[in-house]
């Protein structure tokens, strides 16, 4: 299929979310085709999607999930978003939204691949997290559907999650903590699809009912399965560093940090995410945060 979007699209922004790099076995970009490998509910998928010079985005998928992979372009790529109400209310923000004027905020419509990452991504570093997913991916996902890459894995379903012995867990490097969230979850998986359709706080408070799933991987899940406009990843270790040091240049705690992006609300994630786009990063020393202009790069 071939999609025009009626806005401009910065696939490398809005697709960011779902990456990893070279640890992303389910989704990554290669020789300049994006690539994803997914659960959904006609079963295991794989989507292709190509963009071209004139705007429009080739799509191509196989397997049993490929009609609702198909299906899901337009959301996955930021149809769904609406920016409409969003003031920038301090200049660096302005100046980060004007940098990024293909950023939306997209949406795969299914939890659970995305639930499984968050949580591996609980209280660990990012090389360690990404390791664990890799693995998960490697020998209990499945080979995904079609043509792509050798790398590309689906990755583990919640019956297959349900089925991996302990010493596995132990053998990927996920502790017992982390584990039983994954177990408890995938229990009541297709309960907690339903928070696609429930959206916004109430969609995260479904999420929260697991034992183990609190605001920050209710957060993390939200913004992707969904791409949920106002949930912030509060409890995160780089985030509140990286929005204190670039809009009140030093560093802040969560509290702090809902303060300063209350007047932002419904729509504080979208703040977060022109930051990131813009080049914000949660600086070593501490000095001012210089936002570069990918428009002119």
């Amino acid at each position: 299929m071939e999609w025009r979007p009626p806005f401009p699209v910065d696939l490398a922004a809005v697709l960011g979310p779902l990456s990893r790099g070279r640890g992303s076995l389910n989704f990554r970009r290669d020789r300049g085709v994006w690539w994803l490998a997914a659960n959904t509910p006609g079963g295991k998928g794989t989507l292709a999607l190509l963009p071209r010079a004139d705007r429009v985005v080739e799509a191509e998928a196989w397997g049993d999930g490929a009609e609702f992979l198909l299906d899901g372009v337009p959301a996955l790529l930021g149809a769904d978003d609406d920016d409409a109400g969003f003031v920038a209310h301090h200049p660096v923000i302005a100046a980060a939204r004007r940098c990024s004027p293909g950023l939306r905020l997209g949406a795969t419509g299914r939890v659970w691949d995305a639930l499984v990452l968050a949580v591996l991504e609980q209280k660990v570093s990012g090389k360690e997290a990404i390791r664990s997913w890799a693995e998960l991916c490697r020998w209990f996902g499945t080979r995904a559907p079609g043509p792509g890459p050798d790398f590309l894995r689906v990755p583990p379903d919640p019956v297959a999650i349900r089925s991996i012995v302990d010493w596995n867990w132990h053998r990927i490097g996920v502790d017992v903590k982390r584990r039983t969230t994954l177990i408890e979850a995938a229990r009541v998986a297709p309960r907690l699809e339903e928070a696609v359709s429930l959206r916004g706080a109430e969609g995260r408070a479904l999420l929260r009912k697991v034992r183990g799933i609190g605001v920050w991987t209710a957060a993390e899940i939200a913004q992707r399965a969904w791409g949920d406009p106002d949930a912030v990843s509060f409890g995160d270790y780089n985030i509140p560093a990286m929005v204190g040091h670039t809009l009140l240049g030093h560093k802040i705690d969560d509290e702090q940090m809902a303060q300063l992006l209350q007047p932002y609300a419904p729509q504080r994630q979208r703040v977060i995410r022109y930051l990131e786009t813009a080049g914000a990063r949660r600086p070593r020393f501490g000095p001012r945060i210089e936002l570069r202009d990918y428009r002119a790069m």
